[in-house]
């Protein structure tokens, strides 16, 4: 199936862009995170052109959370959504403004809220009271007023993996919809603390408008009151939207975008969207070459990029497309698992796939682009994966391979 024009078969052939997958592995070595800057751009836009409220889009950061992508976002005009210090640090060395930055998570410290007040952010999306009170006793000392909007937890079950499902009212995010009213009563009064917006976020990878219109129906009754008692500014209804990483359905952002514009036309306030795998997703691959093929009770091709380089498969049971960079003939393919080389057996990458593959191919590992390397790791002391986006027919090293030496950086030995 295509996922993106950007990413597309030439006689046999996967290009990224204007450049062939098979030679980008064969130049900068695999494992190899590739990006399409066109990808990106697009689908970016996609949001943008679409809607038609006064909106702020602040691109999810923990999506893929690279230099290069945060710079290029910003480049568009994009704001961001952060979920750490440490995320609102990659922001602003990226070049972003940090008056559009909202900071999501349930677990700020003092130093981090302190950090994001200095630096002047758009709001706090407050997860709980103890987290309120805690905002507030740190802008009290610094003289400041610090911008909050609760993320409210309208209980709306979004149908998708238990792990990237927030909006219930059993999840560790948000505030129950029914303490709304006495939290933003007790914000209002609070010292260091300006009432500006409300939060929802229910879900990652929705591949169906319906919970986003159940959200919506639970949340702008919610917003009007606010509006009128608070006076509060917008309203930010998250993230989530899914892509397909098979044939999955997943609604495109200028269909979320009309349900958008429709459910919140009527407010005045401004929308503020966290769009991140909707944008990334698509806009990257990771390209791992085949180092073995293995017959047991199955056949297996072994390849160089393990769970340490994508953990999807392994954490969510995520099922991501995967085939060659130059396709063979088709009465050459078998039944393959495509396992990694670490020391689990759930290093794997993608099961029973019809593949013609013989040692030494690229495999493509599609929908890469999000909480690929930004989740990866250096189990069994493998360094990490380069990073390199492709602009048209240019190829640009955006994240340097680590080096084994890197692996140990900052550990010391024992005087013995």
């Amino acid at each position: 199936m295509e996922y993106s024009e950007h990413f597309a078969y030439r006689d046999g052939r996967l290009y990224c862009e204007d450049l062939p997958v098979s030679k980008l592995a064969d130049d900068y070595g695999t494992p190899l995170y590739i990006y399409s800057r066109a990808a990106f751009e697009q689908a970016y836009r996609d949001y943008d052109d679409n809607l038609r409220l006064d909106h702020m889009i602040c691109y999810s950061v923990k999506t893929n959370s690279n230099l290069a992508v945060l710079q290029l976002m910003a480049s568009l005009g994009s704001g961001f959504d952060i979920v750490s210090g440490g995320e609102l640090a990659r922001v602003v060395e990226a070049g972003g403004d940090a008056g559009r930055v909202v900071y999501s998570g349930v677990g700020k410290r003092d130093d981090e809220i302190a950090y994001a007040l200095d630096l002047g952010i758009y709001c706090f999306n407050v997860e709980s009271e103890a987290e309120l009170e805690a905002i507030s006793r740190v802008a009290a000392a610094k003289g400041k007023a610090a911008p909050v909007a609760f993320r409210v937890n309208p209980d709306v079950d979004p149908h998708t993996h238990h792990h990237i499902a927030t909006g219930l009212k059993t999840s560790k995010f948000g505030v129950p919809v029914d303490e709304a009213l006495r939290l933003y009563e007790k914000a209002a009064h609070l010292e260091g603390i300006r009432v500006r917006g409300l939060d929802c976020h229910i879900g990652s990878q929705l591949t169906t408008l319906a919970p986003f219109e159940e959200m919506a129906e639970k949340i702008i009754p919610l917003a009007q009151e606010l509006k009128s008692r608070y006076g509060i500014e917008f309203v930010d209804v998250g993230g989530g939207l899914g892509i397909n990483y098979a044939n999955d359905g997943a609604p495109n952002a200028g269909e979320y975008a009309k349900l958008l514009n429709r459910r919140f036309a009527d407010l005045g306030l401004k929308l503020v969207l966290e769009p991140g795998r909707s944008i990334a997703g698509n806009s990257g691959v990771l390209a791992a070459r085949v180092t073995y093929l293995k017959r047991t009770a199955r056949d297996f091709a072994v390849v160089d990029a393990g769970m340490n380089d994508m953990i999807r498969p392994a954490l969510y049971s995520a099922w991501m497309n995967i085939d060659v960079a130059e396709r063979r003939p088709a009465d050459e393919k078998k039944l393959f698992s495509v396992v990694g080389p670490i020391c689990e057996s759930g290093d794997k990458l993608g099961e029973d796939r019809e593949l013609a593959v013989k040692a030494g191919d690229v495999l493509v590992q599609f929908s890469a682009g999000a909480y690929g390397f930004s989740m990866s790791s250096n189990y069994n002391s493998r360094p990490r994966a380069a990073e390199i986006m492709v602009d048209k027919d240019r190829a640009f090293v955006i994240r340097q391979r680590e080096t084994v030496s890197d692996l140990w950086r900052g550990e010391r030995l024992l005087e013995l």
